[in-house]
């Protein structure tokens, strides 16, 4: 049972809280203040009889100790999620926290470092995703056992505004096209129209393009891992899709893949100018960039593609359902929170089209037999009755 003792060493009085761990080792702690020995042995009874008593030992470990632990456990990544997460851990939490004992690191303390990563100018969203990473450690923590509970709790964190997107016409479209390198010609009208990622564009294998059906089939995706490419399947079920591209686009992929790509079934569909595997990041420093600025489109990003060919997709009838399937979205809601402003001016068409199909009605006057007889502006029943 826990007890607590007195000790007076020279001039200075302290209590000791003795009491036994569930392990039955003894362990004490010493105070200034007896009410805070009492205090400390109620809570610790009190966690034990929880089964929620943790070993202080163990947050003596720092955040940066801890984090190699963590990493070291950690398989349910992809690569390319895992070299991302890493990054923003190195760069926004470690210099913070990396020299910190565990159970030293305190609520106060998180949500000061929210307010700082806000305060240097970040996007709310890259300061909501490294709190929400370093969230993910310190609970990870927790049901380690090392530490009691989380000081991930109740942080205020700066809201996320939803960037403006940007889409081409089809016009626009066909002037990016044309501006482009040649062998990137299919690239930009397959993105644009089929809203292919880039890192599904440069995992597209000559097997999965059916040019025939006017079909490709996404399967496979690039990504850059820390310098080095990676194939892999899709993040989500989703993403693996089939997607039915207008006839012109098909007939240009069908030329692209006569001109630039290998008889291989297993050939990739783009690649770099030299036939290497196409990166991204190269692609976009050596390419896109100077054809984005001769067609005028500066700030165009890649990913507008993908948001051009869902805009058309909407304005050519899709429902959020055909849009999420078109786009490998696993959810009709990512649609609609995204892209749900496009649907209001669809709505507005529609209504347009609507008022021009209406017919107007003739109106007939109920009061055609009054008490002196057939009014004079009655409409006889032969004038409504339907052609036989």
């Amino acid at each position: 049972m826990a007890h607590i003792e007195k000790r007076l060493r020279g001039s200075k009085l302290t209590y000791r809280a003795r009491y036994r761990d569930p392990a039955g080792r003894e362990r004490s702690k010493t105070f200034t203040r007896r009410v805070d020995a009492e205090r400390f042995v109620v809570e610790v009874e009190h966690a034990k009889s929880r089964g929620a008593w943790v070993d202080p030992t163990l947050g003596r470990i720092t955040f940066a100790a801890w984090l190699d632990q963590w990493w070291a456990t950690t398989t349910n990544l992809r690569k390319s999620t895992q070299a991302r997460d890493k990054a923003s851990l190195r760069v926004h939490a470690t210099p913070r926290f990396g020299r910190m004992p565990l159970a030293a690191i305190r609520q106060i303390e998180v949500r000061a470092w929210v307010a700082d990563l806000a305060g240097q100018g970040l996007k709310p969203a890259t300061v909501v995703k490294a709190y929400q990473l370093f969230g993910k450690v310190m609970a990870a923590a927790v049901d380690a056992g090392i530490i009691a509970q989380s000081p991930c709790r109740r942080i205020p964190l700066p809201r996320i505004e939803q960037d403006e997107k940007r889409f081409l016409t089809p016009a626009e479209i066909a002037r990016l096209a044309s501006i482009i390198e040649p062998r990137f010609r299919a690239l930009v009208l397959v993105s644009a129209y089929g809203g292919l990622r880039i890192g599904e564009l440069a995992g597209l294998r000559r097997s999965r393009v059916d040019t025939t059906r006017a079909t490709v089939t996404v399967l496979e995706i690039a990504t850059d891992v820390s310098g080095r490419l990676v194939f892999g399947p899709p993040k989500t079920r989703a993403a693996r899709r089939t997607v039915s591209l207008p006839a012109p686009v098909a007939d240009e992929l069908e030329h692209h893949l006569a001109s630039y790509a290998e008889p291989d079934p297993d050939a990739l569909v783009f690649t770099a100018t030299k036939g290497s595997a196409l990166r991204a990041t190269n692609f976009r420093r050596r390419i896109w960039r100077s054809a984005v600025r001769a067609a005028e489109f500066d700030g165009l990003r890649i990913h507008d593609l993908r948001h051009t060919a869902v805009a058309l997709w909407i304005a050519a009838g899709a429902s959020p359902k055909e849009v999420a399937r078109r786009a490998g979205h696993t959810s009709v809601k990512t649609v609609l929170d995204v892209y749900g402003h496009l649907y209001d001016e669809a709505d507005v068409a529609l209504r347009e089209r609507l008022e021009a199909m209406f017919v107007p009605v003739v109106a007939l006057r109920t009061d055609s037999c009054g008490p002196s007889g057939p009014s004079e502006h009655a409409v006889p029943s032969e004038a409504v009755r339907p052609t036989e």
